[in-house]
């Protein structure tokens, strides 16, 4: 697929940035791409500690994930190297839970229902009646509603062991607070996107080998100029199209903005004034990693749920042994973490070390790191109103705080990516 070439700067090395700037070349454009970090990959990236690659974040993807898996197959990723595919589980260290069987998505979750150990027979149906309504609804609701309303007829059970966890799993964002139009989005998505759709995708390596280092080799061999340490101190209209100025100038015909929505807002605000005070004013939700290693150690699974509550921070933990090789090595994911980034890295180190004790069923853990992404996630609350695509003609922004149909996910960042750069 080509068009008529044109010089694109893509400023900023996130998941958004690097899509924008694949897509661009993909479609016979120019491209420069500047970062201002050492490494691409924003905030799903990889960092080193104790000669161990760690991730900013614990992050998964799920089978409906298309665009995902549409750019790695792009960049000569296989499937199988970056994920290990399971049907959804949402499993205590016992292995009590919810689990998937394969097929269709949508008659695998009823027979999950109907199997769960944990649910008397009236919460089940109470629960396949609500997932019927919502089908019929299409998967819509008053965008005014909170996930927490959405479900609020369904047994506390039901909600506690699978609509929490499912919640702040996809949203980042608590049931009593998250949106829920865009949890049914990825429900419907989930469960009707057709065959696997519903399955976990559990990266098996580190983020940084999984999409930014291979996208990065990509533009590198088709022509893409791509530069690190580059930040982006303006950008400015010129008499053919628009000057970014940096370490170095830089002429475009067309220019994307895939930084963080504060630094998006300083370069965006002589140009799109209002568009500007809205990514300011957008609200943000933490996430919280604890790793912990245990040589010789491991979880039932690759992934487990935790029960959380007012002593236990974490919702998943994570076996990286069985992911990515790094043996006794666990991740404890907090997510919708801002009660306990307020309660201090100690406390929430000190509950979450409880929690992994009954999780690896051993004390003797060593803390390897405490990570806390302040501002990991737009906060997804109902009738979010995130920035458009559009600040100028020829001047674009891409994002998981611009406007789209996903939350703050990688498949959100990618699909904003990639809208963008079809835009030129």
């Amino acid at each position: 697929m080509t068009t008529a070439q044109r010089r694109v700067v893509v400023a900023g090395g996130g998941w958004a940035g690097l899509s924008a700037a694949v897509e661009a070349t993909r479609l016979g454009h120019a491209v420069t791409l500047l970062e201002m970090a050492p490494r691409l990959g924003g905030r799903a990236r990889t960092v080193d500690v104790e000669g161990l690659a760690l991730d900013n974040g614990q992050h998964i993807a799920i089978g409906a994930y298309v665009q995902t898996l549409a750019l790695l197959r792009t960049l000569g990723v296989a499937e199988s190297d970056a994920f290990m595919r399971c049907p959804l589980e949402l499993c205590d260290a016992a292995g009590a839970g919810l689990r998937m069987g394969g097929g269709p998505p949508a008659a695998a979750f009823a027979i999950a229902v109907l199997r769960h150990p944990a649910w008397a027979l009236s919460e089940k149906i109470a629960l396949l009646r609500a997932a019927a309504a919502w089908h019929r609804m299409r998967f819509r609701c008053d965008p005014a509603w909170t996930v927490a309303q959405l479900t609020a007829q369904l047994p506390r059970r039901v909600r506690r062991d699978l609509v929490d966890p499912l919640c702040v799993a996809a949203l980042n964002t608590p049931a009593h607070d998250a949106s829920a139009a865009m949890f049914l989005r990825v429900l419907g998505d989930a469960l009707f996107g057709g065959r696997g759709s519903a399955d976990l995708l559990l990266p098996r390596q580190p983020l940084g080998a999984l999409m930014p280092e291979p996208a990065e080799r990509w533009l590198q061999a088709h022509g893409a100029t791509v530069q690190c340490r580059a930040r982006v101190d303006a950008i400015e209209q010129s008499p053919t199209g628009w000057r970014v100025h940096g370490s170095q100038a830089h002429d475009a015909d067309a220019v994307v903005v895939a930084t963080s929505a504060s630094e998006s807002a300083r370069l965006a605000r002589a140009h799109a004034a209002a568009w500007a005070e809205r990514a300011e004013a957008l609200p943000y939700e933490p996430i919280i990693t604890v790793y912990l290693r245990k040589p010789g150690a491991r979880l039932r699974a690759p992934m487990v749920a935790l029960r959380e509550g007012p002593d236990a921070p974490a919702q998943f933990a994570f076996d990286r042994g069985r992911l990515t090789g790094a043996d006794g090595l666990f991740a404890f994911v907090v997510s919708g973490a801002q009660r306990w980034l307020e309660a201090g890295i100690d406390a929430t180190l000190a509950a979450t070390r409880r929690q992994a004790v009954g999780a690896i069923g051993s004390a003797s853990l060593e803390t390897v790191k405490i990570i806390a992404e302040r501002r990991a996630t737009i906060r997804c609350v109902p009738e979010l109103v995130r920035p458009s695509m559009v600040l100028a003609p020829g001047l674009l922004a891409a994002g998981d705080h611009v406007d789209g149909p996903y939350p703050s996910t990688l498949e959100g960042a990618i699909r904003s990516g990639i809208a963008a750069a079809r835009a030129i």
